[in-house]
């Protein structure tokens, strides 16, 4: 059995290193464990292959593990033991918007999204020194436009700038990621299932259209649980260290679109595939203008005394009292080891820098998405999420043509059915189900067809 496929499918040295520390930080009393960590920590990936069953016990046992008598948070995971210790919040708000402008808005977070991801996307894995070293080498810091490959040969030496990578330079499109991957299945679950679909749906439209080696860490897990027979929502945490990575987080957005204008209803849905506070963001960003309300709204659907909780509410305070964004950087890094891969994809880590670039950004599309990338960290997946509140906000005719236009309203995807689409195809049929929401229905769409070319 080769290494890769250790690294991909079965149980790895990388998956116990995640596993220990994510128990650390759940409030799990390891330390019955703690040996065994230690002697697992000294095989070889080659041993591993071996010693899958027994790795699978250990994983077993550590699930069972007790909490400690004074971790301070609660943190269900059940929708009901969710919605109970939520705090007040908008529930659902007033839609005054017509249809059209709607229709924009929805357009507006696809391309937002995508155009996030896109700069992102070629420095993902990048850490800090590398890409602040970059930039200020060719006086490109701060950061204000998409990366390129095309630079003189002693930068590209310098910071091992891959000519494989999706640079702008080198497309002419929105290439395949996770990030929107995910975005699209949501829409075609919600198509296929209804606003009824169950988490067994989603496990179900996993399989027959997404293959399994296009899904990352907590999914891949996910989708080798589900193939086993362990159905949702025991496949989310069975065996999988992954269980609190950013993976929650980056599935949430088209639930947030087809539920616009509620937050509580998106919280629901996106609660059944996995993540809640992204989806409830976007479900509010087309109604209200005011970035703390929207971050708000999202705190609104989880547990108040939850670590992602508590984590959002440092970054707002920061920002109330007057810390300017290389500091809040800075603060977020003492926090996060970079060079943690736990850290460096945990939701925790890269919520903080949405809710940065959110907030630093100000509402201005440009600097909101660059502000996310250039804070490291996830950098695709958090450019997505804040591209696609802020696009969500402004709508299509208020993004800058210098980040729409580059897409050329094109998206490739891993996902059946959508290896090819149109953007504005997505958002249209986004938004067509968006009408048909029996909580949030609309009227019929004027006419969409001149919303592409963006502004500037």
């Amino acid at each position: 059995m080769g290494v890769n496929i250790i690294n991909w499918l079965c149980i790895s040295p990388d998956d116990l290193i995640v596993e220990r520390q994510q128990l650390i930080d759940e409030g799990r009393d390891i330390s019955g464990v703690e040996v065994e960590f230690q002697k697992f920590a000294g095989l070889s990936p080659d041993d591993f292959a071996g010693r899958q069953e027994e790795l699978r016990a250990f994983l077993d046992r550590t699930a069972g593990l007790p909490m400690k008598a004074d971790y301070p948070y609660q943190e269900p995971s059940d929708l009901a033991g969710i919605k109970k210790l939520r705090p007040e919040g908008s529930r659902k708000l007033k839609v005054s918007r017509n249809q059209k402008e709607l229709y924009d808005k929805i357009l507006g977070a696809w391309l937002g999204r995508c155009a996030g991801c896109l700069l992102g996307k070629p420095v993902e894995g990048w850490r800090s020194g590398r890409m602040w070293g970059y930039l200020k080498d060719l006086n490109r810091y701060p950061l204000n436009d998409y990366f390129r490959s095309d630079v003189p040969e002693e930068i590209q030496k310098k910071y091992q700038v891959s000519q494989s990578a999706p640079f702008i330079n080198r497309v002419n499109h929105m290439v395949e990621d996770d990030d929107t991957n995910y975005t699209v299945s949501g829409l075609a679950i919600v198509k296929k299932y209804g606003f009824n679909f169950t988490p067994e749906d989603v496990a179900l439209f996993w399989l027959e259209n997404i293959p399994i080696l296009h899904t990352c860490t907590a999914e891949r897990v996910a989708y080798r649980n589900i193939c086993q027979l362990i159905l949702p929502p025991a496949s989310a945490v069975y065996r999988n260290p992954y269980r609190e990575w950013i993976g929650a987080q980056i599935r949430a957005d088209f639930f947030g679109y087809v539920a616009a204008g509620n937050p509580e209803q998106a919280a629901g849905l996106a609660w059944r595939d996995a993540s809640i506070s992204v989806a409830t963001m976007l479900a509010a960003a087309p109604f209200l203008s005011d970035l703390k309300q929207i971050i708000g709204t999202g705190l609104s659907e989880i547990p108040g005394n939850c670590r992602l909780s508590k984590g959002i509410r440092e970054i707002v305070a920061w920002h109330e009292a007057g810390v300017d964004y290389q500091e809040a950087v800075t603060r977020i890094h003492a926090q996060w080891d970079e060079n943690s891969t736990h850290h460096w994809c945990h939701t925790i880590s890269n919520a903080q820098v949405v809710a940065l670039g959110l907030l630093w950004g100000g509402g201005d599309f440009e600097k909101s998405i660059c502000r996310a990338v250039q804070a490291c960290f996830d950098t695709d997946c958090n450019g997505a999420t804040v591209g696609s509140i802020v696009g969500m906000m402004l709508g299509a005719k208020e993004l800058p043509a210098k980040w729409v236009k580059p897409l050329n309203d094109k998206i490739e995807t891993g996902i059946s059915g959508y290896h090819q689409a149109a953007i504005s195809g997505l958002a249209k049929e986004g938004f067509n189900l968006y009408q048909e929401n029996p909580l949030s229905a609309g009227n019929p769409p004027e006419n969409t067809d001149n919303l592409l070319s963006g502004k500037g």
